[in-house]
C-alpha cells in the first residue's frame, strides 16, 4: 500500500536558523517538500518570490482567506503568514513529507486540524546566542530586534505544545537529529492507521480460513 505523507511542523524563536536547518534537511534527503508560505511583509534581500514565500498584498491575503485556501494564517509583527492548502495536500497524498515552517500560533491551529502532525520546536543554545544571530543579520534595526526578542519571551510559554526541541547549534548533527525524529515518528501508530487498519483485516481472513 502507498504510504501516505506525514505533515512536519517546524517552528522556533526568529533567529534560531529553521530556514538554514530547512534547506539543508531538503539537501540531504529527497522525501521531503517544503510547503512555501504566504505572507504580506517585505521580502528580505536574497529572497525570491514563489520559493522564500509568497509575497502578496493585504487584499490579496484576506481574500484567500475567505476563500479558504489557507490550512492555517496567523499575525505576526503586524503581517499575515500563512500556508496554501492545495500544495500541501496534494504533497501528502503522493506519499511525501510536507514541512510547514510557521510561527505558533498557526502550528497549534494546524494540530487542531491535522492531529497527527509531528510539531518539532528549534531553539538556539542560549538567549544570548539567539540575539546576536539576530543582530548578525544586519537587515532590521534595533528596535525590530527588540521586538522579536520580546516576541520569543512569549512564544517560549508554548513551547510544551511541541513534541520534539531542536536544539541549533550544530548545524550537522541538528539535521541528522531531525532527520531521524521524523523517520521515528513515521513508525507511530497514530501515524499508520490504515496499515493497521489492513493488518487486522487480514488477521480476520486468516483466522475465518483456518
Amino acid at each position: 500500500m502507498k504510504r501516505k505523507g506525514i505533515l512536519i511542523v517546524v517552528s522556533g524563536f526568529s533567529g534560531a536558523g529553521k530556514g538554514t536547518l530547512m534547506k539543508e534537511l531538503l539537501k540531504r534527503y529527497d522525501n521531503y517538500a517544503l510547503s512555501v508560505s504566504m505572507t504580506t511583509r517585505a521580502p528580505r534581500e536574497g529572497e525570491v518570490d514563489g520559493e522564500s514565500y509568497f509575497f502578496v498584498d493585504k487584499e490579496t491575503f484576506e481574500r484567500t482567506i475567505e476563500e479558504d485556501g489557507l490550512i492555517e494564517y496567523a499575525s505576526y509583527c503586524g503581517n499575515y503568514y500563512g500556508t496554501p492548502r492545495k500544495y500541501v495536500e496534494k504533497c501528502l497524498q503522493d506519499g511525501r513529507d510536507v514541512i510547514l515552517e510557521i510561527e505558533i500560533q498557526g502550528a497549534l491551529k494546524v494540530k487542531e486540524k491535522f492531529p497527527e502532525a509531528l510539531l518539532l520546536f528549534v531553539m538556539p543554545p542560549s538567549a544570548a546566542e539567539l540575539k546576536r544571530r539576530l543582530e548578525g543579520r544586519g537587515t532590521e534595526s534595533p528596535e525590530v530586534i527588540r521586538e522579536r526578542l520580546v516576541r520569543a519571551s512569549e512564544e517560549a510559554e508554548g513551547i510544551e505544545n511541541y513534541e520534539y526541541l531542536i536544539i541549533n547549534d550544530d548545524l550537522d548533527e541538528c539535521v541528522r537529529e531531525m532527520n531521524d525524529i521524523i523517520n521515528a515518528a513515521r513508525r507511530n501508530p497514530v501515524r499508520n492507521r490504515h496499515l493497521i487498519a489492513d493488518m487486522r483485516s487480514e488477521l480476520d481472513a486468516v483466522v475465518k480460513g483456518e
